[in-house]
């Protein structure tokens, strides 16, 4: 057949999708403008502008993904699969044209056609799809995935809203819809030709086969259709794009024929709205039962439709299923996907016809869990007579498990009833539930903590009946973060400065920056360091001053708490700090040698009141500092509402003064140090989470940590801890409640912040009391430490110089080295 001449020749496509130079850029950009918007440059918006660069990006990301799934198919290779309820990516402009090597191209080319490429940067919604520290690591491992060239995809839930955005209205939280898709996202690609089906309810008929064997059918269900979304993973200059697989709720049926026919227009549609909420909000409150149920729905959904498309996958290249743990490994984020080893069972049992034994062994050998916490209150438990109703045969398979495991444990400890109560999957009570987290730990060959000191305490306290089972199971992989994203993006200035002395090897081995180390003794360059900590400071100065209208000091020194707001994570000891700060300056203005800006900002769960209450009390404290006139410049308190990866990106670079001060023993690792540090900030905190590790790579000169330690907090709190002892102990802290108690922060709300109060004299579950005294003892120590600019400086160096430990590149090296057998790329880093 005869070309066609108006077909497109090899070097008119090339042109458009595969140049990567400025101009090439500049012709994508006006093409996907004028064809695919069909805008002009009087026309379009300056989000527009920002649709139309994004899909010119886009288009020289998608040769690269194509090629890089056609290799995986060809090689049949071994596929990592990492199940995350949450998946925090932010915005994808930036890190996408800096991991294609087109960063600076693509300014240029704005520049030349008159835009600002940070201005169509800011166009771009933070894509929310996670409420903290989790969904970042996820996303955090998905880039260092695709750079480290790991066949692998991640799962979730493309969430129409996201995590609720914040307002402060009157020094409190308001939280308002995400509509974060409102104006579309060019990153995703749908792919409605991968739609699953996903059955809830329904009952479970037992019959027999013509062997005699016994056979599960479960019917009469409701059918909801799970639609993926992909959104190509870019890695660092290496021609790898992986997949974020996303699931969408749609309706099996669009709507009742004869309710319309009737008249009744509202009920014709009724189940496809209330089917397609499954997806609609990130994390559904579930302190009502509705909200459990969505929860559940949610978190089924997405593991039920994501495994029936690995074995979809998998039955494309392999035929026979023992072989299913050599061509994929499945890495469970947290309990949240723990229902997909019931699924697995279920699917291997009942629709491949396997034997429980065979069946177990694969799912068994496929799952690796990743727990998150220590607390056992945070472990999902969910009740027997909610998972009867929405998912009856799986419940069926978790009792079956539970028996067989149960009569492991017995032969392995005769008579030990108390442990047999204790490791069941069944909680027994008036209300039964299912305890995901030993679900989790029976149900796969790897269970990891996420620092030295949270794999410990789950092998002591929360696991340790399970570890005393098969200690072989028990590992640690302390979590990292992508310094691509938060060095190399957020702070061009330091990284910038950081390549000029030893090279850019450190953007894909961060070890590297072990070289930065002898420049801590250079003039010259503690001099660049110190002026690029500034230019960022006064960069937030700005942003603050637009957002909040506080003017601040740029030469203070900004100590910094971001993170979601939480008892444990002791904002109120922070706060306490700056009450009695600004009472000693009261006292004597000459005591403030050092000036001081406190930032927070973090959002509460919308049902968590204690934490709500936290945010109205520091917004408080900074009504009435701030507008002191005899305190001036010496101490501001800002808190910056709608806490989000961009705004993080801001806030980073800036902060002298980390504050990781969680009480000992509650947070599992903590990735906000991490960013911190290699940021250049110095960290003051607990004997907590990576803290300690933090603190073992840099020498302890080089960071304040304070507190009691979590061996000292259990033996306290055995022996009957009393606040008020503390309190009696302290005059500082005795004035600070003193101060509360009297409304000088709430003089037209009286008694507003007695529960605070009240919890911190009568209970203090996190020991803030405890920890006071020394917390002041070791803030003096800083304010010294920061006079000495040089010395400052220095440990500034020093702390990221150490920081290579806490890449994400290296926690997935690890992973797929020790828990998924996965060949690396040969950049992998290197100790």
């Amino acid at each position: 057949m005869k070309k066609s001449k108006t077909n497109p020749s090899a070097v008119e496509i090339n042109k458009f999708y595969k140049n990567m130079t400025k101009d090439g850029v500049k012709l994508s950009f006006v093409a996907n403008r004028e064809y695919t918007l069909a805008k002009d440059k009087y026309t379009a918006t300056t989000h527009d502008d920002y649709l139309a660069l994004s899909l010119a990006v886009r288009d020289r990301i998608v040769e690269r993904w194509i090629l890089t799934q056609q290799r995986y198919h060809n090689e049949n290779a071994k596929r990592v699969y990492y199940f995350s309820l949450e998946f925090l990516i932010g915005r994808l402009l930036g890190t996408n044209t800096l991991n294609l090597g087109l960063f600076d191209e693509t300014k240029q080319a704005m520049e030349d056609m008159g835009l600002d490429l940070e201005e169509l940067r800011e166009c771009e919604s933070d894509a929310g799809l996670g409420n903290g520290g989790l969904g970042r690591l996820a996303a955090c491992f998905l880039d260092s995935m695709a750079t480290m060239g790991i066949p692998a995809h991640g799962y979730g839930i493309r969430y129409e809203y996201g995590i609720f955005n914040q307002k402060i209205v009157n020094g409190c939280q308001v939280e308002y819809p995400d509509e974060w898709l409102r104006l579309g996202n060019p990153w995703e690609f749908p792919r409605p030709e991968y739609t699953v089906k996903v059955r809830f309810n329904g009952r479970v008929n037992m019959t027999r086969d013509e062997k005699g064997r016994l056979k599960a059918q479960w019917i009469d269900t409701d059918d909801v259709l799970a639609m993926p979304y992909d959104i190509p993973i870019v890695g660092y200059r290496n021609n790898v794009v992986n997949t974020l697989r996303l699931w969408s709720a749609r309706s099996s049926e669009d709507f009742d024929l004869s309710y319309f026919n009737d008249g009744d227009y509202e009920r014709a549609v009724y189940d496809k709205v209330l089917t397609e909420n499954i997806t609609k909000v990130l994390y559904p409150n579930d302190n009502v039962s509705q909200g459990r149920e969505l929860r559940l729905k949610q978190e089924y959904l997405f593991t039920a439709a994501s495994l029936a498309d690995i074995m979809r996958r998998f039955k494309m290249e392999n035929s026979d299923l023992s072989k299913f743990p050599d061509k994929a490994a499945i890495q469970l984020n947290d309990t949240h996907p723990a229902i997909s080893i019931p699924e697995l069972m279920r699917k291997l049992i009942d629709e491949e016809g396997l034997e429980w034994d065979e069946a177990w062994d694969i799912t068994v050998r496929v799952f690796g869990y990743t727990n998150h916490t220590i607390m056992p209150e945070a472990l999902e438990c969910w009740p027997v007579s909610l998972l009867e109703k929405l998912l009856p045969r799986h419940l069926q398979i978790i009792y079956e498990i539970n028996m067989r495991f149960l009569e492991e444990v017995a032969i392995k400890f005769p008579g030990d009833n108390d442990r047999l109560r204790r490791m069941s999957l069944i909680e027994e009570g008036e209300n039964k539930k299912v305890r995901m987290g030993n679900l989790c730990v029976v149900g796969s060959h790897s269970v990891n903590g996420v620092s030295e000191l949270h794999s410990e305490l789950l092998k002591t306290r929360l696991f340790r009946d399970f570890y005393e089972f098969s200690p072989e199971k028990f590992n640690n992989k302390t979590n990292g973060i992508c310094q691509r994203r938060w060095l190399q993006k957020a702070n061009p200035r330091e990284s910038d400065l950081i390549t000029g002395a030893i090279g850019d090897g450190w953007v894909t081995d961060l070890y590297q920056l072990k070289k930065l180390a002898p420049y801590k003794d250079d003039a010259s360059f503690r001099q660049k360091w110190q002026r690029a900590k500034l230019e960022n400071k006064i960069n937030l100065a700005e942003y603050i001053s637009k957002t909040t209208g506080v003017r601040i000091n740029t030469d203070s020194l900004f100590d910094v708490q971001i993170k979601r707001l939480h008892e444990y994570k002791r904002q109120l000891l922070l706060g306490f700090y700056v009450i009695s700060q600004y009472l000693k300056i009261k006292s004597d203005p000459k005591s403030a040698a050092l000036p001081r800006t406190f930032i927070f900002s973090g959002k509460a769960a919308p049902g968590y009141a204690m934490a709500k209450l936290i945010i109205k009390f520091i917004n408080s404290l900074a009504v009435v500092i701030n507008k002191d006139r005899s305190i001036g410049d010496k101490m501001k308190v800002v808190f910056l509402e709608n806490y989000r990866v961009s705004l993080a990106e801001k806030i980073f670079p800036a902060s002298d003064l980390s504050e990781q001060i969680s009480t000992a023993g509650t947070e599992a690792s903590g990735t906000g140090c991490m960013k911190f540090m290699v940021n250049g900030a110095l960290t003051i905190g607990t004997h907590d989470g990576a803290n300690i590790e933090i603190a073992e790579e840099v020498g302890e000169e080089n960071i304040f940590l304070f507190g009691l330690r979590a061996n000292q907090i259990q033996q306290i709190r055995s022996a009957g801890y009393d606040p008020r002892d503390y309190i009696r102990r302290s005059p500082l802290l005795d004035e600070v409640f003193e101060l509360i108690r009297s409304n000088f922060f709430s003089q037209t709300e009286f008694g507003l912040f007695d529960p605070i109060v009240n919890n911190l004299m009568n209970t203090d579950y996190f020991l803030i009391c405890a920890d006071f005294d020394d917390y002041c003892r070791r803030q003096d120590t800083v304010s010294k430490a920061y006079l000495d600019k040089t010395s400052w400086t220095k440990k500034s160096i020093i702390n990221v110089s150490k920081s290579g430990k806490f890449s994400s590149d290296r926690a997935i090296g690890q992973y797929a080295k020790e828990i998924w057998n996965v060949p690396v790329s040969s950049k992998q880093p290197r100790a």
